[in-house]
């Protein structure tokens, strides 16, 4: 029942802000509430804030005691949901199959799939030496097994 309002409350915040999206929700055995969001064009502090106050402003103290965590993915996160991927194109990602794993820049992202491309050095098709070429990958999202940004520091 509680969980229920809860996640009402939270649908209803993530309704009026359609940028940002559930990561995950989690609510312990002694009312911690732990909410996970992303956004279309990042999170702000301003955007947990909205998310907090819509859940805390419309839950009763009195009633049940509760603690609220409202937080953003981690740059260092694994991506877990392919509207992730959207706001990720250009950026440097290294991507876990069950067959191999790639690192190249994100090309594009589809409801059922990413592109990756990356270059490569390759002996030469006549002759002695190496030439560089352009790799491309497309991987489907139910071949994913983990997604990571590169961070560059």
């Amino acid at each position: 029942m509680w969980n229920d309002q809860v996640k009402a409350l939270l649908d209803e915040v993530l309704e009026e802000n359609p940028s940002l999206f559930l990561i995950d929700l989690s609510i312990s055995a002694g009312n911690s509430i732990k909410v996970v969001i992303d956004g279309d064009n990042g999170v702000t502090l301003e955007d947990c804030m909205k998310v907090s106050r819509g859940i805390e402003h419309n839950l009763d103290r009195e009633e049940t005691d509760f603690s609220l965590e409202v937080t953003s993915t981690g740059a260092s996160e694994p991506l877990t949901m392919a509207r992730q991927y959207t706001k990720n194109i250009g950026r440097k990602m290294k991507v876990k199959t069950s067959e191999s794993t790639y690192e190249g820049t994100l090309q594009s992202a589809s409801k059922d799939n990413i592109t990756l491309e990356w270059k490569a050095r390759e002996p030469k098709p006549v002759g002695k030496g190496k030439v560089t070429v352009v790799k491309n990958q497309t991987i489907p999202f139910s071949k994913i097994i983990k997604a990571n940004v590169v961070l560059k520091f």
